[in-house]
């Protein structure tokens, strides 16, 4: 799997222009954010991943962590 700090050639925009850094940078975190949603519904369904991701954007709001510490 390629990660977004990787670098990127140049892909075309639908304007015949090239996108930047950042635009790669915040494709690549979409598709993998994709990536795990999808796997999240296949386990656990819908409803699940829905929840995940709304609880995601809520902590992300509130400045909340992510993660637990270990």
């Amino acid at each position: 799997m390629q990660h977004a700090n990787e670098a990127h050639a140049p892909q075309p925009t639908a304007q015949g222009g090239e996108l930047s850094n950042e635009e790669l940078s915040k494709d690549a975190f979409f598709a993998e954010v994709g990536d795990v949603a999808m796997r999240m519904i296949e386990a656990h369904g819908k409803d699940f991943a829905m929840g995940v991701l709304i609880i995601g954007a809520r902590f992300i709001a509130e400045g909340k962590p992510l993660v637990r510490p270990t």
